[in-house]
């Protein structure tokens, strides 16, 4: 194989990252970079970057376009059928008012306390908790700009320090139906659940109370400069969900609760897939819908969004770790990951450097773009190669990657829950990241600590 075919890569990786500055469309800018790569390699190196399994066809240009479709099939029916799943149930149950619901229900506890801050940090730790049933990021914060925002500014907050803890409650993504965690588990060859209870929370649970500490540090002190005395609060817009019985606030934690129950866990002799568990719930829902409020042409209706949502995650999430998975694999067909590992090894650097570069990379170009999923899918896919070049757990590799593409998106301001929330504080995002940045450093180095004293 060549030798310039990783110099090749380094420059189209470049040119991605200038373009994905630029606000070009991540999806293209991926799918492109990765196609040009693999061009070098068929036109440089010995055309052997078929995935296992795919024949050749005898001509390099199909063959390229083969190693796509085989991605996309792979994706659409393992990792990325799960994350449209999980998207699909996520919308559904937000249509009836059942995670309208759950937040009510968990950040009312909250109103009973007297100082002001420790309810700060104490709703920062709620969404984080509700993240796990709530994967998406600005969905999660619309919610509790409704329901937390107003108890925040009750107890003497300012608005500003209510945002910047709502616009970080989705910074760690632990959740077995969340699409990054999801990815990071199908990556490390595990069974979701004991990804989250064996890897995910022993790193999570520090790291949250150190970034609830940090915030209820930091949002004082703002508020206590009056930095934010000129902001002029936005009203809310209310939820446009119904509002269901408190009891529905069950329904988006019942799959979670299956899951754990039939797994290795708890039952180890039954076992229940995690996709299976979400339509299992779906559909056991709309029959309590029924029951209810007897009205079935209007509950399939709604029952539908499952479906639609399932579509737009394709379009959205899926069809990006496609294209980036295609660009991953370029770059292992270039030479580029063994380059780096040889060199690692070179200079005597191992897994725990090695993550911290990842983790790196993953944080700027999250920074920049404002959106961490591309950012960690392209990199997630690198990670089995290069652990077992430096002889290192993928598991301890991917963690802190796939927790600061969550944790940075909240540190940038052209992220859209920080200019969301920001609108809502009615400040600029940059006043908002002024005070994110610090807890989701503090938390992002306490992520690395935590992994490299369990896990390296």
């Amino acid at each position: 194989m060549s030798s310039l075919l990783p110099w090749i890569a380094v420059l189209v990786t470049a040119v991605a990252g200038y373009a994905l500055l630029k606000r070009y469309q991540t999806h293209l800018v991926l799918l492109f970079a990765g196609l040009a790569i693999l061009i070098a390699v068929a036109l440089l190196g010995d055309a052997s970057f078929l995935p296992k399994g795919v024949k050749p066809s005898g001509f390099w240009l199909f063959d390229i376009f083969a190693t796509l479709k085989s991605i996309a099939t792979k994706q659409s029916a393992g990792t990325g059928f799960l994350i449209m799943t999980a998207g699909g149930f996520a919308a559904y149950m937000d249509r009836i008012g059942a995670a309208k619901a759950l937040v009510n229900v968990a950040v009312k506890p909250l109103g009973r306390l007297k100082a002001p801050y420790l309810v700060l940090a104490g709703g920062y730790v709620v969404g984080q908790l509700l993240v796990m049933v709530i994967p998406s990021a600005a969905g999660l914060a619309m919610l509790l700009l409704v329901a937390l925002f107003p108890i925040l500014k009750a107890v003497g907050v300012s608005a500003a320090a209510a945002a910047a803890v709502i616009g970080t409650s989705a910074g760690m993504t632990f959740a077995p139906t969340a699409g990054t965690a999801s990815l990071a588990a199908k990556v490390a060859g595990l069974d979701p659940i004991n990804y989250l209870v064996e890897y995910q929370l022993p790193i999570a649970i520090p790291t949250l109370l150190v970034a609830a500490a940090a915030h209820y540090v930091v949002q004082r002190r703002f508020d206590a400069k009056g930095d934010d005395a000129q902001a002029e609060t936005v009203e809310v817009k209310a939820s446009t969900a119904p509002d269901a019985p408190a009891w529905y606030a069950f329904f988006p934690v019942l799959p979670i609760a299956l899951l754990i129950v039939f797994s290795n866990l708890v039952v180890s002799s039954v076992k229940l897939d995690t996709i299976a568990a979400l339509f299992m719930v779906w559909v056991f829902v709309v029959l309590v819908e029924i029951v209810r409020l007897r009205d079935v042409k209007k509950i399939f209706k709604d029952a539908m969004a499952m479906f639609q949502s399932m579509g737009k995650m394709f379009a959205g999430i899926v069809a990006l770790i496609i294209c980036a998975e295609f660009f991953a694999s370029g770059l292992k067909s270039s030479g580029l990951i063994d380059l780096l590992i040889n060199s690692a090894q070179g200079v005597g650097a191992g897994m725990g450097l090695m993550t911290v570069l990842l983790t790196g990379i993953v944080s700027v170009v999250t920074f920049l773009t404002g959106s961490g999923v591309g950012a960690y899918s392209s990199f997630a896919a690198l990670a089995p190669d290069v652990a077992q070049g430096l002889g290192g757990s993928v598991e301890a590799l991917v963690t802190p990657m796939q927790f600061a593409s969550g944790m940075v998106r909240a540190m940038s301001p052209v992220a859209g829950v920080i200019i969301a929330v920001a609108g809502a504080a009615g400040v600029s995002p940059v006043a908002i990241v002024r005070r994110t940045w610090i807890p989701m450093v503090l938390g992002l180095a306490t992520t690395v600590v935590v992994n490299q004293i369990l896990f390296m």
